[in-house]
Formats: structure tokens, C-alpha cells, sequence
């Protein structure tokens, strides 16, 4: 197999990938993560997929003598019409997850690959459904105090203390944590064609 890079300082995405058996150097690259509101939410999200994983290519392409392939990812929630992207400070991680309390919202990753090959380039998402429970403002204050909602989109890891938040989930699971495997290994088949 060709030597797959992860563009991502994700240590949930580098854990995904470890766990589902794949070999992989990491080269985590700095983009602007600001979306382009020329586009919808979906292409948004994506485009900095995109972003992340042509800047590794470039950085890649001059260094490396052998076939490599690039992975990249951008993981969004999703409330209403738009993303709702890592809260600022403490109070804003409550404002997100007051909002999200009692109620349904969209979980979107988006995977962009590069083939050093072929020069071949894919690009698609996977969705999930999370539902909520109702949570009291003493279970929200006690997680935020754990920090732990401070690096993620929505306020929340899912893998981690906001678990019991979750009420149902209709799609991968993989996919709300960073990065969805099933997706990951289809594209790398359709890479390899």
C-alpha cells in the first residue's frame, strides 16, 4: 500500500486510524479554517478538508522520493443552518451546549485524499444524527469544567466526558469523534484504481 499521510494534529483521528489497523506518518499543516460563504455548509466544510490536505501535498511533494497519499479532515457540528464551529471561552461553550440541550443536530466530516501518483484528488463527507437529552446547567458548568470542550466543534467530545449527553445517534460514530473509517477505506480503494 502507499505510504498514507494524515494531515491532522487530531490525536482522535491518529487513534481511529491506529485502531482500524492503518500505518501512517503524521504531517499536521496550519490552514485557514474560516469557511467560504460563497458556499454551503457541506462544500464549506468541504473546502478546508480540501485546504488541509493540498497544503500537506504541496509541503510533501518536493521532500518525499517515493508514492505517498494524503489524508485530511475538518469535522463540523451542525445546528440549524450552520456550523457552530469550537467555542471561544467557557461562557460560549455554555451558550453551545444550552443550545444543543434537548434537541437534534448534525455531526458533518468531510474527507479529502491526494494520491502523489496519480495526482488524483477525492473529496466526500459523512453525516450522523446526534440527539441530545435535556441537560441541567450544573451537568453543563461540571463538563465544561473538565476543559475538555474547549479543543471541539460543538463544545463536546463525544469519546470523552459528554458521552451520557447523547440521547440517540443515527449514523457512525467514528465519524462525530473525527474522522469516519468505513469512508476513509472506500476512498483509499477508489484511490488505488
Amino acid at each position: 500500500m502507499t505510504p498514507l499521510i494524515l494531515a491532522s494534529e487530531s490525536p482522535r483521528r491518529r487513534e481511529l486510524l491506529k485502531k482500524a489497523g492503518y500505518d501512517f506518518d503524521v504531517v499536521p499543516v496550519k490552514v485557514s479554517e474560516i469557511p467560504n460563504k460563497n458556499l454551503n455548509v457541506n462544500d464549506q466544510i468541504l473546502d478546508i478538508a480540501r485546504r488541509k490536505a493540498r497544503a500537506a501535498f504541496d509541503l510533501l511533494k518536493s521532500s518525499r522520493t517515493g508514492p505517498f497519499t494524503v489524508l485530511a479532515a475538518d469535522t463540523e457540528v451542525i445546528f440549524g443552518e450552520g456550523p457552530l464551529g469550537k467555542p471561544s471561552d467557557r461562557d460560549d461553550a455554555y451558550r453551545i451546549l444550552r443550545l444543543l440541550s434537548g434537541r437534534f443536530h448534525e455531526v458533518i466530516t468531510a474527507v479529502c485524499m491526494i494520491d502523489s501518483s496519480s495526482q488524483k484528488e477525492l473529496s466526500q463527507f459523512e453525516i450522523t444524527h446526534i440527539y441530545f437529552k435535556e441537560l441541567s446547567d450544573n451537568e453543563i458548568w461540571s463538563y465544561i469544567d473538565t476543559g475538555d470542550p474547549m479543543d471541539k466543534a460543538g463544545a463536546y467530545g463525544i469519546q470523552s466526558g459528554a458521552g451520557h449527553f447523547i440521547d440517540r445517534i443515527e449514523g457512525p460514530f467514528d465519524n462525530v469523534v473525527g474522522l469516519p473509517i468505513d469512508l476513509v477505506r472506500k476512498m483509499l480503494l477508489e484511490l488505488a484504481k
